[in-house]
């Protein structure tokens, strides 16, 4: 491909309304490496350095079109994300963009699914089980090994929780969702327990404990044959280690690409670097001033250290022009990263040109910091801004509560980012244990809740029909054992539909979820209340079902990226036109609005209280705010309320704490802000 053909395409796709053409920073990421005298492409290594708004998912998108163009080999790319929704969108941008190409080679036009296809795009953990299911047997796994999501772990180390004895301490032991929270970190992290344990300094009594419990969790899933969510990247890491293993995978792919690498952990970058130990075909993307995963075992130095990791250095591209917001907004991000005490310099500038400054505003306390920002909301919505354009950040869930108080009092409509995961819901899991059951035999946590199903199945009587299964296959097996009288009716029934589950020739997924749906509905009926509303989510799964070629993908897929919403344990239904985004800076990453306010812009909570005493977390706290700020298109205004009022007190109580100043507002931050002090009523403050 001639890299003219690359550069076309950048000025016709036009990353935002106002970018005509795509800068030099841009192109020359999208075609950074050469075509050899043997006419293969070969590239050193490369970190992509994109600020915020700067048409990073675009820049990735050309380069994979310029690989492609050039002779790379689709099925050679490894594309790794965050989520399969970017890898999908990534695809998508880059076909379309090869197809083009190939369009004006060919003399007519070509639909883009016939120019691109990336079989290898998806997030680590996705690609990792792919990887491990094919070299199973060289590494001592299982091949049909199944995979633990979230919430099937935290039942399980409770489970065993339970039997240790743990749960019935007289002191506070943690509880399944914190131990789980502990094991992720130590493992992504590599960190002895004991700095683990720094973040949870109530559970650090019990260090001695948890490795007992982490020990039995580990030894229950080889007995079981399964995986959890951090197994499928500890074992990527350990296959690399096995020679033979690593020399396939190596060669497998002539290039990597990774998208938000500033979100990386030590156990993924150690993968990286057995994937690609010269660097040679990897590139990497990413904004260091956007680390604000550090609770997930994210490390800022994975991308600060990147360019000195090889020998020569990394070329590093910096993309510094932002598609997405005013300049006054960038002049505060920059003089914020400016502060920062690590970091890759670059300067935001915007495409779009001027606009209004920023405010700093300051109330009196939290009542009117929300009637402030109601007020403005409204006022906004008033001159031609939808609610929907719009946006309250804020740094923990909890800082807008007597905002939402005030919003249901003025009729305004919200919502506020989060929910219970699809996953969780209990009809949706009971259906997929059954799934992962006769996928996997040995995936007894699966058996467990399958069984209990049927009527008179307590825990008791699964245990005993499990260690039954546990001599011979799956359907022989149910059929030779005695039920309890209760389920005699029922289990032919079960043994059946077991039984078509386990037959290999069963088409997905009309001859093994269409039956299983056909059981489980009547079990609905007279598990659930509300079964018609469960109804609906387990009609949604079989539409998800479809779009796998397999029951193995599609209950590894479902596992690793699975949908967000469930009707079980759901509230009223939003009814409205328009409403307002309530989010906290970390669900709002990657999301962008016209106006946005920040609350509580107070020392204690920019930074957080607890990330006092550590210089590293006040630097994730500086890049948290910075986030905060580039999600503004239009206008932002920073909240800073002087007092906070003491809870456990009368409902009008009056005892207060005054707030501070953020220590990131300083002069050279300030001198970006208009700071602003409504008039407030007399007898506001005590």
């Amino acid at each position: 491909m001639s890299v003219e053909v690359t550069e076309s395409a950048f000025r016709g796709a036009r990353p935002r309304a106002a970018a005509d053409v795509a800068t030099d920073a841009q192109r020359r990421a999208a075609c950074w490496g050469e075509t050899g005298p043997d006419g293969r492409f070969r590239s050193s290594p490369l970190l992509v350095i994109a600020g915020a708004g700067t048409g990073k998912t675009l820049t990735i998108a050309h380069r994979v079109a310029h690989l492609v163009m050039a002779g790379v080999d689709p099925q050679r790319i490894l594309l790794l994300t965050f989520s399969r929704r970017a890898a999908a969108e990534m695809t998508r941008r880059a076909g379309r963009l090869v197809a083009r190409a190939l369009s004006e080679r060919a003399g007519r036009p070509l639909p883009a699914a016939a120019a691109i296809r990336l079989p290898w795009a998806g997030t680590f953990h996705s690609v990792g089980a792919r990887l491990l299911r094919e070299h199973a047997g060289a590494i001592g796994l299982d091949p049909a090994f199944g995979i633990l999501d979230r919430g099937d772990a935290a039942d399980l180390i409770d489970a065993i929780r339970h039997e240790l004895g743990f749960s019935a301490t007289k002191k506070r032991f943690p509880r399944e969702e914190a131990c789980l929270a502990i094991h992720s970190l130590q493992a992504n992290t590599g960190w002895p327990l004991d700095r683990v344990l720094q973040g949870w300094p109530w559970c650090a009594d019990w260090r001695a404990e948890l490795e007992t419990l982490f020990a039995h969790y580990a030894r229950r899933k080889r007995d079981n044959a399964v995986l959890d969510y951090d197994d499928l990247l500890l074992e990527w890491e350990r296959a690399m280690g096995i020679p033979e293993v690593s020399a396939r995978l190596r060669a497998r792919f002539d290039q990597v690409l990774v998208d938000e690498f500033q979100d990386t952990n030590a156990l993924q970058a150690r993968i990286l670097r057995a994937l690609k130990p010269d660097g040679q075909g990897l590139t990497v993307v990413g904004d260091d001033a956007q680390s604000i995963y550090a609770f997930r075992g994210a490390d800022v130095g994975n991308i600060l250290d990147f360019p000195g990791g090889f020998d020569p250095p990394a070329e590093q591209v910096t993309l510094e022009r932002n598609y997405r917001s005013v300049q006054p907004v960038l002049d505060l991000a920059n003089a914020l990263l400016a502060e920062a005490a690590r970091k890759f310099p670059k300067t935001l500038s915007a495409a779009r040109g001027g606009g209004a400054r920023p405010q700093l505003v300051t109330v009196a306390d939290e009542r009117a910091q929300a009637d402030w920002v109601i007020d403005t909301v409204l006022r906004h919505r008033e001159e031609g801004v939808p609610l929907k354009r719009q946006a309250v950040l804020f740094r923990s869930a909890h800082h807008s509560d007597l905002l939402e108080v005030e919003l249901v009092r003025r009729n305004v409509p919200y919502v506020k980012h989060g929910g219970l995961r699809f996953l969780d819901a209990a009809h949706v899991k009971d259906l997929l244990a059954v799934l992962r059951w006769a996928e996997h035999p040995r995936n007894l946590l699966a058996g467990f809740r399958a069984l209990q199903l049927m009527p008179g199945f307590g825990p008791a009587n699964a245990q005993r029909c499990l260690e039954q299964v546990k001599e011979g296959a799956l359907a022989d097996a149910l059929r030779g054992f005695e039920p309890p009288a209760a389920a005699r009716e029922a289990w032919a029934g079960f043994v059946s539909l077991m039984a078509a589950l386990a037959d290999s020739s069963a088409r997905w997924p009309s001859e093994q979820f269409d039956p299983l749906l056909a059981w489980y509905r009547p079990l609905l009926e007279r598990r659930h209340d509300d079964a018609s509303v469960r109804a609906n989510d387990l009609e949604q799964l079989a539409a998800i079902a479809t779009r796998f070629g397999t029951r193995e993908r599609f209950l590894t897929e479902l596992a690793l990226d699975p949908p967000q919403a469930a009707g079980d344990l759901a509230g009223e239904p939003l009814r409205d036109e328009d409403w307002l985004n309530l989010s906290t800076v970390h669900s709002a990453k990657g999301q962008e609005w016209d106006a946005v306010c920040v609350l509580n812009v107070t020392d204690g909570n920019f930074p957080n209280e607890y990330a006092t005493g550590d210089p590293l977390a006040i630097e994730e706290e500086r890049r948290l705010l910075y986030v905060a700020v580039t999600r503004a298109r239009d206008a932002l205004y920073l909240l800073e309320p002087k007092a906070f009022y003491v809870t456990g007190q009368q409902r009008w109580g009056d005892r207060h704490v005054w707030g501070a100043r953020s220590r990131f507002l300083t002069e050279p931050v300030l001198a970006q802000l208009d700071q602003v002090a409504p008039a407030v009523p007399g007898d506001a403050l005590p």
